[in-house]
């Protein structure tokens, strides 16, 4: 992790290098590394990641897992509360162009799970929660609205947009009522 706390001491960051950092990382060392960086380094980085390389569906959700069989992808987000979480997703059956999936999160009982639909959108993917899924994995909680519970709050009207950093770990923001807002998270795929 020295490295990594080096290349983001740097005026300007170096992408490949940040990647190449991570992907050096055992499972573990990459998902505690992914969560201790804060809202500056995350907001350099998405910066960055623009010049990057582009993302696909099978990046997410590789084709080998099947129809309908969850990857984790842990996360850490800007914001200064609540900023663990796990955005999971899942191959839609007939549908190889969208995934579905949620956010579980301790504040699940309250906001509700977050559910959404993504897709590639030029060479980010978008992860939009204002088109609610039909399909779900069978351990995954019930589909609810974005408007029920506290959710109106958390994910109405939200299109999260994420770039890649290296073969396990994006980085994203958060888009409401087509406003960028000052969110950002990062991701690191299971594995």
């Amino acid at each position: 992790m020295n490295d990594l706390d080096t290349l983001f001491k740097a005026s300007t960051l170096d992408l490949r290098a940040i990647g190449a950092a991570f992907d050096a990382m055992d499972p573990s060392s990459r998902i505690t590394a992914v969560r201790s960086l804060g809202k500056s380094a995350q907001q350099r980085l998405f910066a960055a990641a623009d010049a990057g390389g582009g993302l696909d569906l099978e990046y997410m959700v590789p084709a080998a897992r099947g129809e309908l069989a969850e990857v984790i992808h842990y996360g850490k987000n800007s914001l200064p509360l609540f900023t663990h979480f796990q955005k999971r997703f899942a191959r839609v059956p007939g549908r190889p162009d969208t995934l579905t999936g949620y956010n579980e999160q301790t504040m699940r009982p309250f906001t509700g799970p977050g559910y959404f639909e993504a897709r590639v959108q030029g060479k980010e993917i978008a992860i939009d929660y204002t088109r609610v899924p039909r399909e779900k994995c069978a351990t995954w909680p019930e589909i609810l609205p974005q408007t029920a519970r506290l959710g109106r709050f958390v994910y109405a009207g939200m299109i999260d947009y994420l770039r890649r950093v290296s073969s396990h770990v994006t980085i994203g923001r958060a888009v409401r009522g087509g406003k960028e807002t000052e969110n950002y998270f990062l991701l690191c795929r299971e594995g």
